[in-house]
């Protein structure tokens, strides 16, 4: 089953809605915002000096900067340890601020 991130969201918050009296906590993993990975390395251009999408990406993440495989990895495994033993029904979203605190992305600054 292909769920997008809202699908996915419903779902974990139906799951503990009706596992929770079981004991079992479900939350939704990661969503993570623009991560640096080899991909980006491997676009194709289209031949244009000005054409950067990565730039005008990163112009929309409040931190200003991209994120990394090791800031996402950390917040997996929040969740897979006993550190996590009160956290249910939640979202842990890694994306520098996008969803949260668009407006105060560098594209929006005066």
């Amino acid at each position: 089953m292909l769920l997008g991130k809202g699908g996915v969201h419903a779902m974990s918050r139906s799951m503990a809605a009706e596992l929770a009296p079981r004991g079992i906590r479900i939350n939704v993993i990661v969503a993570p915002g623009f991560i640096q990975t080899p991909a980006w390395e491997t676009r194709p251009s289209s031949g244009r000096c000005d054409d950067r999408p990565d730039q005008r990406l990163l112009g929309s993440v409040p931190l200003d900067r991209w994120g990394h495989a090791e800031e996402v990895a950390k917040a997996v495994l929040f969740l897979a340890s006993d550190d996590s033993s009160y956290v249910h029904g939640s979202e842990i979203i890694v994306d520098g601020g996008l969803t949260g605190t668009m407006f105060g992305a560098p594209i929006y600054r005066g």
